[in-house]
């Protein structure tokens, strides 16, 4: 009976080592704003990003994924090539936070069950996000953009990037990021309809923000069945 119970133990151990379900580590990076103040670059991270983030790995294909990040968002007409926006010279500093849900596609299995190999492979991610984040307005006297408050919105989240198994338990990914937003005031430069109310740019484009930086997570769980779904 003792040495069943070792052997059990044993068994118990290898299979914690070996079944990988879940992961959970960190996420961390830069952002860069697209918008009507600031450079106009897709990558160009110029504040820094941290957070957390876990997967379900329902299949070799896919898994549910969801993040939360504490971020900078910062733009300045200095640094715009545009000649008009530097004569400008608006500038604006946000703190935000966004959580993110959905799920993410690799372009080739991702089983970290077979013992003998450790997979690679590029993958999309697309989902929900919802953030909250400083809030912006034109004040003319000051020719400058003033925080007024802060608000919620949402976004669409457009991620590429590449995953790699390293250990027999830690996945490190590199990847950018876009997020589609519903608003076009992440800048100021729309703060709404109604009187007295000062607006510049293009108010027909909502605006942008990028992520671009790498995640380190750790694998734990029991073996799925990979069925079904």
């Amino acid at each position: 009976m003792r040495y069943l119970s070792i052997l059990l133990i044993a068994l118990l151990c290898h299979l914690a080592v070996e079944a990988q379900t879940y992961e959970i580590g960190l996420y961390g990076g830069g952002t860069n704003f697209i918008g009507d103040v600031g450079k106009s670059n897709y990558i160009a991270p110029n504040a820094p990003f941290i957070g957390g983030i876990a997967k379900w790995n329902r299949s070799p294909r896919h898994a549910f994924r969801a993040s939360v990040v504490v971020a900078n968002l910062e733009a300045a007409d200095s640094d715009s090539d545009d000649a008009r926006r530097q004569q400008r010279d608006y500038e604006f500093n946000s703190t935000f936070i966004e959580a993110s849900l959905g799920i993410e596609y690799t372009f080739w299995e991702f089983d970290m069950h077979k013992s003998f190999s450790k997979p690679a492979t590029p993958y999309l991610y697309s989902g929900f996000t919802y953030f909250y984040h400083d809030n912006f307005a034109l004040d003319p006297d000051q020719n400058a953009l003033v925080n007024i408050g802060s608000e919620g919105n949402i976004a669409i989240p457009m991620v590429i990037g590449f995953k790699a198994l390293v250990t027999t338990s830690i996945v490190v990914a590199a990847e950018v990021g876009a997020r589609y937003t519903f608003t076009d005031n992440l800048d100021g430069s729309y703060p709404g309809d109604g009187d007295n109310i000062n607006y510049f740019g293009n108010i027909n484009n909502k605006d942008w923000y990028m992520f671009t930086g790498f995640t380190v997570t750790y694998t734990f769980g029991r073996q799925p069945c990979y069925c079904g779904f």
